[in-house]
């Protein structure tokens, strides 16, 4: 199959881009059937953190390693910052940019963490270290 050049319009920043013929044959040997969305800065910088307009729990996991920033929650389990697609969830909650992340003092050792929730004073907050801890320990 041949194909040409198609000029699309941006879903975010309404910037017309160039969907390319080697980018259309890309999609098509991955078994994409949609057409880009959004030009390759904005593809780039919601990559990067730029945003999510999906409203889901993160990437890939519906909930147990969703948000992962290296700073708050990170080594791949609890709730870490990153802000990529997100997992299904319709809510659509549309805000971009940064995810607010607030200050707490952890229940267990006293350390100062960031956490992407405002903690309600009901349920005890941990680092990330006393997270995992934590977690480990209901897993066995």
């Amino acid at each position: 199959m041949s194909y040409a050049d198609k000029t699309l319009t941006c879903r975010d920043c309404g910037t017309q881009f160039v969907f390319t013929a080697g980018e259309q044959e890309f999609y098509a040997q991955k078994g994409f059937t949609n057409e880009p969305s959004r030009c390759p800065s904005c593809r780039q910088a919601r990559k990067q953190g730029g945003g999510r307009s999906s409203g889901g729990y993160g990437e890939r996991d519906s909930y147990g390693g969703g948000y992962s920033d290296r700073d708050s929650y990170g080594n791949g389990g609890g709730y870490s910052a990153r802000r990529g697609g997100g997992g299904g969830g319709g809510g659509g909650r549309g805000f971009s940019g940064e995810r607010e992340m607030h200050t707490v003092t952890c229940a267990n050792c006293g350390k100062e963490a960031k956490v992407p929730f405002l903690p309600r004073g009901d349920k005890p907050v941990y680092c990330d270290d006393c997270f995992q801890q934590q977690r480990r320990a209901s897993r066995w």
